[in-house]
C-alpha cells in the first residue's frame, strides 16, 4: 500500500544512493540491495542514485522524479559525512518536499554482524574496526559508538581505525595493537562491499581481514526503516 493510499501524504520513492565503486563485484552486491528492498514492500519505486564514481547521480535522479511524487533518499552509506551532508542534503534542498533520511548505521545489528563476520578468533588477539573514514567528527563518533558495541561481544580489545580521512590509519591501529601485546589482529571491515577501501586493508598487516558486510538481508531491512522514519518524521 502506497503512502498516498494511507492517506498519509504523497506517494514516495526511495532513492537508494550508494557512493559508487569501480569494482564489479562491488556493485553487484549493491545492486542486490535495491533488488532486496524491493522484494521486502512490492509497490514501492525503488531508484538507483550515486554520490560518486557512477551514474545516475544523484541530483539527476532526485530532479527526474515525477511531478506529485515525493522523493526519499535513503543513503546506502555507513555514517554520515560529506556525502550525506553535502552532496544528499544538496540534492534533497533542491526539490521542494524531498526528503533524506538517515544513513545505515551506527546501529547494533551492524556491530552483530561484523561479530558474525569475525568468527572466532584467539582472546589475545586484537580487533581494528576498519571504516572509511571522514573529517567530520561526527562521524568518528559514530564509529566509536559502533566500536564499543563490538567490544561488548568479544574478548579482544576493539580499536577504531579509517581508510581516509581520519586517524588513527588502519595500518598504525595494527601496529599499535601489536606493540600493545595483542598475539595477532584482525581487520573487521565495516565496509559495505568490495571495492577500493577493501583491498587496502588487505596491505594493511593484520593476520585476518573480515569481508565486508554484503551480503546480508540486514542492510535492506536497515534501509527501509529509515525510508519509513523520514517519511513518519514529514507526515
Amino acid at each position: 500500500m502506497s503512502d498516498a493510499e494511507r492517506g498519509t501524504g504523497p506517494e514516495s520513492v526511495l532513492i537508494a544512493c550508494a557512493h559508487g565503486t569501480g569494482n564489479a563485484e562491488g556493485r553487484a552486491r549493491i545492486n542486490q540491495v535495491r533488488a532486496d528492498i524491493a522484494a521486502l514492500r512490492p509497490g514501492l519505486a525503488v531508484l538507483e542514485a550515486y554520490v560518486d564514481v557512477q551514474a545516475p547521480a544523484l541530483a539527476d535522479v532526485v530532479a527526474g522524479v515525477p511531478a506529485g511524487m515525493r522523493a526519499v533518499v535513503v543513503p546506502l552509506l555507513l555514517t554520515v559525512g560529506h556525502h550525506v551532508r553535502v552532496d544528499i542534503a544538496g540534492a534533497v534542498a533542491d526539490r521542494p518536499g524531498a526528503l533524506a533520511a538517515v544513513p545505515l548505521g551506527p546501529d547494533p545489528r551492524l556491530a552483530g554482524l561484523l561479530h558474525e563476520r569475525l568468527g572466532e578468533l584467539p582472546a589475545k588477539w586484537g580487533i581494528v574496526l576498519a571504516a572509511a573514514g571522514s573529517s567530520r567528527p561526527e562521524a568518528a563518533e559514530q564509529i566509536e559508538v559502533l566500536a564499543a558495541d563490538l567490544a561488548v561481544r568479544r574478548p579482544q580489545r576493539v580499536l577504531a581505525a579509517y581508510c581516509a580521512g581520519a586517524e588513527p590509519s588502519v595500518p598504525a591501529a595494527v601496529a599499535q595493537l601489536r606493540s600493545q601485546g595483542a598475539a595477532g589482529v584482525a581487520i573487521a571491515s565495516y565496509l559495505l562491499a568490495p571495492g577500493h577501501f577493501h583491498d587496502r586493508l588487505a596491505a594493511a598487516g593484520a593476520d585476518v581481514v573480515s569481508g565486508p558486510l554484503l551480503p546480508s538481508p540486514l542492510v535492506a531491512q536497515l534501509a527501509l526503516e529509515h525510508f519509513d522514519a523520514a517519511v513518519a518524521r514529514a507526515n
